[in-house]
């Protein structure tokens, strides 16, 4: 079998609602089809190639979600030693050398967005800060060189 993928509980109803959103449109691509099957030859029928296309994608990331939801194991953020960075902490992390202030979530890789301010704690930044308490300060190889990051909160 793959390898588990963590997940906190958050992240794991968050694909299970994207799942059912998925599954709901099943019905509008069969339609779609049955519909541009009906304007007969479907070698010329673009609307035909096209939503079979559009079902292909959809049955894709099907899959994917419920391989990922089958491979899930939740973390319970609960159990995680108080003070210290781990699944689920939102952790406010300050720029050593440009001063600046971030804030971040970690999460399992299947569940992390950058843009959402979600990092996976396989990252390198991730990576770094597990298990560090307020104060710490880590190292961190990025691709824009060693940056250095003082965990400013932990929550």
């Amino acid at each position: 079998m793959s390898e588990r993928i963590p997940m906190t509980a958050e992240g794991y109803e968050q694909i299970r609602e994207d799942l059912a959103r998925l599954e709901s449109e099943r019905p509008k691509i069969a339609a779609m089809i049955a519909k541009a099957r009906a304007y007969g030859d479907l070698k010329e029928n673009a609307e035909y190639h096209s939503a079979k296309e559009k079902q292909g994608f959809l049955e894709a990331s099907i899959r994917d979600l419920e391989a990922k939801l089958a491979r899930a194991f939740v973390i319970d953020e609960k159990t995680s030693t108080s003070g210290q960075v781990g699944y689920g902490s939102l952790v406010t992390i300050e720029d050593s050398s440009a001063g600046a202030r971030f804030q971040y979530k970690l999460v399992g890789p299947a569940e992390a967005d950058p843009e959402a301010d979600l990092i996976s704690t396989a990252s390198p930044v991730g990576k770094a800060l597990l298990g560090c308490k307020r104060g710490e300060t880590v190292q961190v190889q990025t691709p824009g060189g060693l940056r250095s990051y003082t965990i400013v909160d932990v929550q």
